[in-house]
C-alpha cells in the first residue's frame, strides 16, 4: 500500500497550503526510535532527521507543501468557528508497517498558517517536554495514544502567560493514524456541505477502518463509523480513567475520527482519586474535570451524531450512542484488571468491581501509583495489615484473582519508580530550565519504558 495524498482525495475544501516556519538554530532534544520504526524511519542520519522533522523538506511520495487542516468545533461548550491548525500541520503520510495502515506526521509549534488568528504559530519547549512525557506514559499504561515522535529546541524567544517569559521555543512532530477530527466534521455540517460530510466520512472508512464497506450506502456507511467511533472512544476513555489521567482540553477538536488520544496541554496524572481534580487552570466551571471525562467524550460523540442527521434518523444514532457507557465499563474493568496484574475475575460483575476500586480509592485517599505497583500481581495477606480501612475490601477482592502472566515481574519488587506527579514533572524540567541537564528527563523516559515492557511480559 502506497501512501495516500490527502489533498488529492478530498480536495482544498478541507485545507489550506501552507509554509513552515524558517529557524534559525535547530537542536534536537528528543528522537523517537520506537516510533520511528513502526514506520520504517529508525535509519535516519541525523542530518537526515534534522532535515524532514526540524527543516521539514517534503518526504517522497506525500506532500510537496505542508497542509494545515481546516476544522471548526465546540471549545468548552461553546461552538467557534475559527479554529483549524494555528500553530501545526499535516506533514505527510506514511504506512505502518505492522499493520499497513495510513499514518499521519502532524506538527506543533511549525509557524503560522491562516487559521493562527493572534497567535504566533509557535510552541514553548515546556510544552513539548510535557507532551513527550504524556504520551510515553499513557503508551506504558496501555492508552490508545499518539506518540511524538521528534523534538527541535529552535532557539527563538516566546511571550507567554502561563510560563516564565521569554520562554524557550520547540518545534514537535507527532505520528498519529488521524487529524480528522470530530471538528472537522463541524465545520462541514456549519456550512451544509452534506455530500462533503459523506466524501469525508469515506475517506476514514477506507483508510482507518479497513474492517468496514467504504463504499455502501450512505446511510449505513455513517451508522457503521458511528458505532466504530463510539466503541473506540469509549476504550481511549476507560484508558484514561484506569490511568487516572486529567486531559484537561476535551474540546470537539482534540477528538479525532480513530479515537486516539493526543493534543495534551494541561494534562495531570492523579496522585489520590478525586472526581473533582481539573488539569487547566482555566477549566473554571470544571468541565472536564477527571470524573466527568466520560460525560464530556459523550458529549463530543453526540456533536459528531449531529453531523449526520442529514443521512440518519435521530432514533438510530441514539441507539449507537447509548452504547458508550456499557462499551466504556466493559473496557474500564480489563484495563483495571490488566493495570494490576489479573485477569478479568469470572465471579464479580463489571460494575461491581469498578465500584469497589472507585469507591475504595477516593474514601482512603491512597496514592494510586504505590497502590498499583505494590498489589501488582499477588501479594500476602499480611500486608494488608499496614494500610487504611478503607481500601482493604477492594484489596481482599484483588487478592484471590488469578495472576495473568506466568511470574511476577522483578520491575514490582522494586521501589516505586513508575509514577508522573506533577511534582516530579516541575522537577525534571527545572534541571532543563535552569541548567540545560536532560538527564533526569532521559532517565525517566527508560523507566517508563522498562514500566511497560513489565506489564507487557507474557
Amino acid at each position: 500500500m502506497k501512501p495516500v495524498v490527502f489533498h488529492k482525495l478530498l480536495g482544498e475544501r478541507h485545507f489550506a497550503k501552507v509554509q513552515p516556519a524558517t529557524f534559525v538554530n535547530l537542536t534536537q532534544r528528543y528522537r523517537n526510535q520506537d516510533a520511528a520504526k513502526t514506520v520504517s524511519l529508525d535509519k535516519l542520519t541525523n542530518a537526515e532527521w534534522k532535515s524532514y522533522f526540524g527543516l521539514f523538506v517534503p518526504f517522497p511520495n506525500s506532500f510537496n507543501s505542508p497542509l494545515a487542516l481546516c476544522y471548526h468545533g465546540h471549545q468548552f461548550g461553546s461552538y467557534n468557528p475559527y479554529i483549524g491548525d494555528g500553530r501545526g500541520f499535516l506533514y505527510a503520510q506514511l504506512i505502518e508497517n505492522s499493520t499497513n495502515r495510513l499514518m499521519d506526521l502532524g506538527t506543533k509549534g511549525s509557524g503560522k498558517t491562516p487559521f493562527s488568528r493572534s497567535g504566533d504559530g509557535r510552541l514553548t519547549l515546556k510544552g513539548a517536554f510535557r507532551e513527550v512525557l504524556a504520551s510515553e506514559y499513557l503508551i506504558a499504561l496501555g492508552v490508545n495514544t499518539c506518540k511524538i515522535l521528534s523534538v527541535f529546541e529552535t532557539e527563538e524567544k516566546l511571550q507567554r502567560q502561563d510560563e516564565p517569559s521569554p520562554a524557550r521555543a520547540a518545534v514537535l512532530v507527532r505520528l498519529s493514524h488521524s487529524h480528522i477530527r470530530i471538528g472537522s466534521f463541524q465545520r462541514l455540517a456549519y456550512l451544509k456541505q452534506h455530500e462533503e460530510i459523506l466524501k469525508l466520512a469515506r475517506y476514514v472508512v477506507k483508510y482507518y477502518y479497513p474492517k468496514l464497506d467504504y463504499d455502501i450506502a450512505p446511510k449505513e456507511l455513517l451508522k457503521h463509523l458511528l458505532k466504530s467511533l463510539v466503541e473506540n472512544v469509549a476504550e481511549m476513555v476507560a484508558g484514561w480513567m484506569s490511568s487516572g489521567f486529567v486531559h484537561g482540553v476535551l474540546n470537539t477538536d482534540n477528538f479525532n475520527l480513530t479515537g486516539e488520544s493526543f493534543d495534551y496541554g494541561p494534562w495531570r496524572f492523579l496522585v489520590k482519586m478525586d472526581y473533582n481534580f481539573t488539569a487547566a487552570y482555566f477549566d473554571h466551571d470544571e468541565r472536564y474535570s477527571y470524573g466527568k471525562q466520560p460525560e464530556a467524550a459523550l458529549w463530543a460523540l453526540c456533536r459528531f451524531a449531529d453531523c449526520l442527521v442529514e443521512f440518519v434518523s435521530e432514533k438510530e444514532l441514539e441507539k449507537e450512542l447509548s452504547e458508550f457507557y456499557p462499551k466504556m465499563q466493559s473496557a474500564l474493568f480489563k484495563k483495571l484488571c490488566w493495570r494490576f496484574g489479573v485477569l478479568p475475575p469470572a465471579d464479580i460483575k463489571e460494575d461491581v468491581f469498578i465500584s469497589l476500586f472507585f469507591n475504595a480509592t477516593s474514601k482512603s485517599k491512597i496514592n494510586l501509583d504505590y497502590l498499583f505497583h505494590k498489589y501488582y500481581a499477588g501479594f500476602e495477606p499480611k500486608t494488608l495489615q499496614t494500610e487504611s480501612k478503607e481500601i482493604i475490601p477492594f484489596l481482599k477482592i484483588l487478592s484471590v484473582q488469578k495472576a495473568r502472566q506466568a511470574s511476577r515481574p522483578e520491575y514490582f519488587s522494586q521501589s516505586l519508580a513508575s509514577s508522573l506527579s506533577i511534582g516530579e514533572v516541575e522537577d525534571i524540567w527545572s534541571c532543563i530550565s535552569e541548567r540545560d541537564d536532560w538527564t533526569k528527563f532521559e532517565k525517566k523516559i527508560e523507566i517508563i519504558k522498562k514500566y511497560a515492557k513489565a506489564l507487557r511480559v507474557e
